[in-house]
C-alpha cells in the first residue's frame, strides 16, 4: 500500500474551498497533486501542460483557478521574473529564498542570504518601516551563458542594447 502524500497540504486545501463555498473535485485534486509533487518554478500553461498528459479533459481555465485557489490557500507563491509571465512555487513548509534570473537561457537560481535579511530588517527599522514580504530578484547571466558571452561585445546607452558579435578587444 502506497503511503499518503502530502496529507497536511490537502487537508489545508480541502479546508480551503470548503471555506469558499466550492466542493472538492477530482481534477482538483490532480491539479493539487501534480503541482505538489513539480518543485520548478511553473507558469499556469506549465501546470496545464503537465496536468494535460495525466487527464486530457481537464481544461485550462480549470488549471488557472486552481492555482489562484492554491496561492489564497497559502500552498502556492506567485512570483515574477521580468519576463511577463507569473510563476508558481511552493511555499507552504518551504524557507524563504531569493531568485537570480539569467537574462539570457532564463535559468533561475533559488538562494537565501542572513545578510541581506538582515540589512533589509535595518533598513525598516531606520525608516519605521514594517515589512511584510518582500521579494529580490537578480538579473544578469548565469556562469554557462558568460562563458558563451566571451565573443560577444555589448554597448549600451539611450537606446536598447545591442549586441555586437565579434572578438574581445582587451
Amino acid at each position: 500500500m502506497k503511503r499518503e502524500e502530502f496529507t497536511e497540504e490537502k487537508e489545508i486545501f480541502e479546508q480551503h474551498i470548503r471555506k469558499k463555498g466550492l466542493r472538492r473535485t477530482a481534477q482538483r485534486d490532480l491539479i493539487l497533486e501534480i503541482f505538489l509533487r513539480t518543485e520548478d518554478h511553473l507558469s499556469s500553461e506549465d501546470l496545464y501542460w503537465l496536468v494535460q498528459k495525466e487527464d486530457p479533459s481537464i481544461g485550462y481555465t480549470t488549471v488557472y483557478r486552481t492555482l489562484k485557489l492554491l496561492t489564497e490557500a497559502g500552498l502556492a507563491r506567485e512570483v515574477r521574473f521580468g519576463d511577463g509571465k507569473t510563476y508558481y512555487e511552493h511555499h507552504y513548509k518551504h524557507q524563504h529564498h531569493d531568485h537570480m534570473i539569467c537574462t539570457e537561457c532564463g535559468r533561475v537560481i533559488e538562494f537565501y542570504s542572513p545578510e541581506i535579511e538582515a540589512l533589509q530588517d535595518e533598513m525598516a527599522a531606520k525608516y519605521n518601516f514594517k515589512p511584510i514580504y518582500h521579494n529580490l530578484r537578480i538579473l544578469g547571466l548565469c556562469a554557462e551563458c558568460q562563458e558563451k558571452a566571451q565573443e560577444v561585445i555589448t554597448a549600451s546607452g539611450a537606446q536598447p542594447k545591442v549586441r555586437i558579435v565579434g572578438r574581445v578587444i582587451k
